[in-house]
């Protein structure tokens, strides 16, 4: 695994959220919020678990067009307790925690950067919330689960079969039996999806969704296949699809100046 293959899974914070000129208070950075929910705010770069898997955007968008929320949804990263579990409506809870979370902190209306299952979650918010949410980027999200998808998921559920790199970040903040067990949780809880009808998970949704969108696409991605990005473009009206052909799961990170300037070109 040479990718953040566990943030598929979600292990770290999977959602940024950038509300446009906000003229509001902003609480301190690394406080914590509305249900434990442990968030970072930055008008520039703060030290975190948010930091790991978004340092670029966290670094580099820009801080005078926005104000950049990173969260960690419950049972990840620090919103520690309670362990995460996936229960069937577990991308509906963590969409409705993102929502609670910001109207706490007192933004009036966002915009949302969400990567994999991030990416999910932020298509159920713009769904469930449509008043609520400005613009959207996502990438590295599918609407459903096919067969393929569930031999991807398989092939990652023993931590001890990844890369160092990969490993030991996620090992160091989580522990190594944390990470494992979670893991395996999140590969059974994704797999859920393949039973329902035409493994759904938000499909039913994309229609909802009223928000400008840019679904962005790394054609290298080797744990979300092109054809997720094709269904979601084509169902969420007036999305727009921009395809980075060497980009992979983590073509943000990879590739951040030029995800940057689309993410921030969109979003004004």
């Amino acid at each position: 695994m040479v990718v953040r293959l566990c943030s598929r899974g979600g292990l770290l914070p999977r959602l940024l959220f950038s509300p446009q000129k906000p003229k509001i208070y902003v609480p301190t950075a690394g406080r914590k919020a509305a249900y434990g929910i442990h968030q970072s705010i930055t008008k520039w770069l703060f030290s975190g678990s948010g930091e790991t898997d978004f340092a670029p955007q966290l670094k580099s968008l820009n801080k005078n067009l926005f104000t950049v929320v990173a969260w960690d949804p419950r049972g990840y990263g620090h919103s520690r307790p309670p362990d995460r579990d996936f229960p069937v409506d577990f991308f509906e809870r963590d969409a409705k925690d993102a929502v609670d979370l910001m109207k706490t902190l007192k933004f009036k209306k966002i915009s949302l950067l969400g990567w994999s299952d991030g990416g999910i979650t932020a298509l159920f918010a713009a769904a469930k919330y449509p008043s609520y949410i400005n613009k959207m980027v996502i990438w590295g999200a599918n609407a459903y689960v096919t067969e393929e998808d569930e031999r991807i998921y398989q092939g990652i559920r023993d931590v001890s079969k990844w890369s160092e790199k990969a490993r030991k970040p996620l090992e160091a903040l989580y522990g190594y039996d944390y990470l494992a067990k979670t893991c395996e949780k999140w590969v059974d809880g994704i797999g859920q999806f393949k039973h329902l009808p035409d493994g759904n998970i938000c499909r039913h949704l994309l229609p909802l969704v009223q928000c400008p969108t840019l679904i962005v696409h790394g054609e290298k991605d080797p744990l979300v296949p092109r054809f997720h990005a094709d269904f979601i473009h084509e169902q969420v009206k007036g999305s727009r699809l921009h395809l980075m052909p060497e980009g992979k799961h983590n073509l943000h990170l990879r590739f951040a100046n030029e995800f940057n300037k689309l993410a921030e070109d969109f979003l004004q």
